[in-house]
This record gives C-alpha cells, structure tokens and sequence, in this order.
C-alpha cells in the first residue's frame, strides 16, 4: 500500500514554490542629519497582479503604518499618516519613500510591505530585515549679535556729514570774511557836508547863504 502510494505522489504535478511570490530588499540602516530620509523598497514578483499597495511600516511590531501608495496601470494614490511626513513613489520595480522634516523620537526600524491586490490570489512579502533610520539631532547654531547698521553704512554717513560740515564752514568764513572788509571800506568814507560856526545857528539863513560883515555898514555912520 505504502508503495501505491509513492507511485501516486510520483504522477502528481509539483507546484513552483516560487509562484505568485513577492520579495523585499531593504538597506540595513540609514543616518538622517538634516531631517530627511529617502528609504528605497527593491521588490520582485513573478505573479499575475495588476493592483498593488505598498506601505511602511515603524517598530519591531509594524504597528505603526506611516504612509501607504496604491498603484495600477492607470492610476497612482498616496496617504500619509499625521504624525509623519511622507510621501511614496513607485518605480518599476522598488518603491520610494520619502519623509522629511523628522524628529529625534521618531528614530526606529521600518519595514516595507508590498501587496498584491487584484485579480486573486491574494499576496504579499513575508516579514523583511527592514531598515533602522537613525535621525541624528540637529545641533544649536549660535549666532553672532550683528550690528543693526552695517559698518559701510555708518562709515559713509559719517563721510557726508564731515563732508557737508566742511562745506558749511568754509561758507561761514567766506562769509565773515567779506563782511569784514565791508565794514573796513565804511571806516575809511568822510563826511564832507560843510559845518558852519557856533554863532550862524540863530540866523535865519540857509547852510549854504555867505556870512555878511555888518561892521563895514557901521563905519559910514556920522
């Protein structure tokens, strides 16, 4: 009986074990100093599938989904999960996770899971080594105080202002100059309105009437 049996084992066609498979290649770790990180997902399938998805995934257990794409022959969507910012692409044959702006906190293992899903049967990667993203802390930068006026500035306002004090220096000094030889001409100008004696300021003449001599008109008397 046992023989009949191995005989009909024999006639039974074997299956490919590699059939409607999906493998996943992952980088063992990535170092993230500014904040962002690009985690590559290289896959091969040798399946019949048209409708794809593929996620990752954060923790040892995968309980966290960060970001997940789905992708056909004619149509590309993507979903992020709040607490990350991340953004898949599929190319070919691997997809690209992109995330940005990432904490210290948020340094963990990640997995990538593709999955085919549709037409039937159903498929998807057995569990990867997956990828430590080590996000490393940003250190504090120190700035320097700087001036609110640039030197050149201050050195240039300085300039017009010696510059235009010299200008008004200069106009002073012309000015005080001419004004002193003005006033030297002036001391220097006589008077020359004819002055008359003492005694002619009762008489009733004119400034310029000649004085008469009334002694001559006394000498005729008798």
């Amino acid at each position: 009986m046992l023989l009949g049996i191995l005989v009909v084992l024999c006639f039974i066609p074997t299956a490919d074990v590699t059939e409607n498979k999906i493998l996943v290649d992952q980088s063992p770790l990535l170092t993230v100093a500014h904040k962002n990180a690009t985690l590559v997902c290289n896959y091969t399938y040798n399946g019949t599938g048209k409708e794809f998805r593929a996620s990752l995934h954060k923790g040892t257990d995968r309980a966290v989904e960060v970001c997940f794409i789905l992708w056909n022959t004619t149509k590309i969507s993507s979903n992020s999960n709040k607490e990350f910012n991340c953004e898949g692409i599929h190319d070919k044959d691997k997809v690209i996770f992109n995330l940005w702006n990432m904490s210290v906190n948020q340094t963990d293992i990640y997995f990538c899971k593709i999955e085919a899903m549709y037409p039937p049967p159903y498929v998807y990667n057995e569990k990867s080594n997956g990828t430590v993203i080590h996000v490393k802390e940003t250190p504090m930068q120190i700035q320097e105080p700087q001036s609110p006026i640039p030197l050149w500035t201050m050195v240039a306002v300085t300039g017009v202002l010696a510059f235009y004090s010299m200008l008004v220096t200069a106009a002073f000094i012309n000015y005080w100059q001419k004004s002193k030889k003005n006033l030297y001409h002036q001391s220097d100008y006589m008077n020359m309105t004819p002055r008359h004696p003492p005694y002619q300021k009762n008489k009733g003449y004119p400034s310029y009437a000649p004085t008469r001599d009334y002694t001559a008109y006394r000498s005729w008397q008798p």
